[in-house]
C-alpha cells in the first residue's frame, strides 16, 4: 500500500492527481470491458434464440414423421366405459356389452381368539398352479401374517380386529382376475371367500346370438380390441355400448396451429431484440438498437425459417394459404383454424401431407441453425464465447499493468514530496545562515 503524502511539501493533492492519471491510463481497459459486456449480452441473447430454435426443430421433426397426423379419437355411448387411442388406431366402430368386472380374491379365516392364537402348525397356499408350504406357524397372529407375506405366494395377509379380543386373518390376492386365484389347505376349519377371483368380460356383437364372442381380461382394461384402442370398464352395462373411432380433427388442427406458433415464437424473439428504441430526456435524445440489429447470422436464420414455412407445398406447388397457413405483411405467420378445418374435411390426406411437408422444411432449417455441433447459431455462440474469454485475459493483464503504474506514480510523487521537503529545509537553513552573516557585518 502506498504512503499518502498529499501536499506535504508541494501543496498538491497528489491522491487526486494520481487518480486522474489512472483514469486516463485505464481507458483502454474500460473499452475492453465495454466490449466484453456487449459480447456477453450477445451470447446470452443468442443462447436464448438457439434454445427456441432447437425446440422448434424437435417439434417440427416430430410433426414430419410418417403417420404423425394420423390422429384419431375414440368415444363410447356409455360414460361407464372409456376409450383411448394410440397412433395405430384406425377409424371404425364396434358394439359390445360389459357382462363382468374383474375381481380380486379376498378370503378370511373364522374368528380367532387372541389368547389361544393361531391353532394350526402348517398352511399350504396354492397360487398360480404352485404350492407354497408355510411352517411352522406358531400361535402368534402377527408372526403368521409376517410369514405369509414373506412366502411370495401371490397373497398378502392382514390381521383384522373384529372385537371382544377376536381377530380374523384376511388373505388378498396380489393380482386381480383369475390370474390371482388361490386356495388355502391344511387348517381344519374352512375359510370363507369374501370375493371370488373373476376376470372382466366383454361380449362383442351382443345383439347377434350367432356372432357373439366373449373376451376376458384380468383387469377392467381391454387393450387391442380394435387396433390401437384400449377400453376401460367401470361398471357392467345393461344395454349394448358402441365404440366409435374417428379422425381427430381437433388434434390435427392443434398440431398445425402449434407448429405455426412455434415459428412465430422465433420471429417474435428476433424482432424484440432487433428493434430500435428512442428515449428523450433533459440531456437529449438517445437511440439504442437491439442486440440482434444488423447481425447477419440471426437475419439468415430468421429468413430460412420464414421461407421454409411460407414457400409453396404439394404437387403441383400451391400456397400454404390454401390450408389456412399464410404470411402476414409484418413477416410473421398466421393460422386460420376455420380455413384449415375446411381443407381437412375436403381432403384429409392432402392437407396432412402439406402440413408434413412444411414441418419437414421447418425441421431442416431449424436443425441447420441449432445443431449442437454444426448449427450456425451454435458456431457463432462458440466463437463469441472464445472472444469473451480472450477479452477476460486481456482485462486481467491490464489489472496488473495498471496496479504497477499506480505504484510507480505513488512512489514518484512521494519521492517528489520528500525532495521538496528537503529542499525547503535546506533553503530555511541557508536563509538563517545568510541572515546571521548580514547581522554580523552591521556590527
Amino acid at each position: 500500500m502506498g504512503i499518502s503524502l498529499d501536499g506535504l511539501a508541494s501543496g498538491l493533492d497528489t491522491t487526486a492527481l494520481i487518480s486522474s492519471i489512472m483514469q486516463s491510463e485505464a481507458l483502454p481497459q474500460t473499452l475492453l470491458k465495454n466490449k466484453s459486456y456487449d459480447l456477453q449480452s450477445m451470447v446470452s441473447a443468442l443462447q436464448g434464440l438457439n434454445g427456441k430454435v432447437a425446440t422448434l426443430a424437435t417439434q417440427a421433426t416430430a410433426a414430419a414423421k410418417p403417420g404423425a397426423l394420423e390422429l384419431t379419437t375414440a368415444t363410447t355411448t356409455s360414460d361407464k366405459v372409456t376409450a383411448t387411442t394410440t397412433a395405430a388406431a384406425k377409424a371404425g366402430s364396434l358394439d359390445f356389452q360389459v357382462t363382468k368386472l374383474a375381481q380380486t380374491q379376498v378370503t378370511v379365516t373364522p374368528k380367532i381368539n387372541a389368547v389361544t392364537g393361531w391353532p394350526y402348525t402348517t398352511m399350504t397356499i396354492n397360487s398360480g398352479g404352485k404350492d407354497y408350504v408355510i411352517e411352522p406357524l406358531g400361535t402368534n397372529l402377527d408372526d403368521v401374517v409376517t410369514k405369509v407375506n414373506a412366502a411370495g405366494a401371490g397373497v398378502t395377509a392382514t390381521k383384522v380386529d373384529v372385537g371382544d379380543g377376536n381377530f380374523r386373518i384376511q388373505f388378498t390376492a396380489t393380482k386381480s382376475g383369475d390370474a390371482g386365484k388361490f386356495t388355502i389347505t391344511g387348517p381344519a376349519d374352512s375359510f370363507t371367500d369374501v370375493t371370488v377371483a373373476q376376470d372382466a368380460e366383454l361380449v362383442l356383437w351382443p345383439t347377434s346370438p350367432a356372432a357373439q364372442t366373449k373376451i376376458k381380461s384380468s383387469t377392467n382394461t381391454f387393450a387391442g380390441v380394435l387396433p390401437g384402442v384400449t377400453l376401460t370398464a367401470k361398471e357392467i352395462s345393461i344395454a349394448p355400448v358402441t365404440l366409435t373411432v374417428s379422425r381427430d380433427d381437433a388434434g390435427i388442427t392443434k398440431l398445425a396451429s402449434d407448429l405455426v406458433d412455434g415459428v412465430n415464437g422465433i420471429f417474435s424473439l428476433v424482432a424484440s431484440k432487433t428493434a430500435v428504441s428512442t428515449t428523450t430526456n433533459t440531456t437529449g435524445t438517445k437511440v439504442a438498437a437491439g442486440v440482434f440489429a444488423g447481425d447477419s447470422t440471426v437475419r439468415s436464420v430468421n429468413q430460412s425459417i420464414l421461407s421454409a414455412a411460407s414457400l409453396p407445398v404439394g404437387t403441383p406447388p400451391r400456397s400454404p394459404s390454401e390450408i389456412g397457413i399464410s404470411i402476414t405483411k409484418t413477416g410473421t405467420m398466421e393460422f386460420d383454424a376455420t380455413k384449415f378445418g375446411a381443407a381437412l374435411a375436403a381432403d384429409p390426406a392432402g392437407t396432412a401431407a402439406k402440413v408434413q411437408e412444411l414441418a419437414g422444411r421447418i425441421a431442416t432449417a431449424a436443425t441447420n441453425a441449432s445443431d449442437k455441433y454444426t448449427g450456425t447459431l451454435t458456431t457463432k455462440i462458440t466463437g463469441q464465447q472464445s472472444e469473451v474469454r480472450d477479452l477476460a485475459d486481456r482485462i486481467s493483464d491490464w489489472d496488473q499493468r495498471l496496479a504497477s503504474r499506480k505504484a510507480t506514480l505513488q512512489s514518484t510523487y512521494s519521492g517528489l514530496e520528500v525532495a521538496l521537503s528537503n529542499m525547503k529545509a535546506q533553503q530555511s537553513w541557508l536563509t538563517s545562515q545568510l541572515a546571521g552573516l548580514s547581522g554580523g557585518s552591521a556590527k
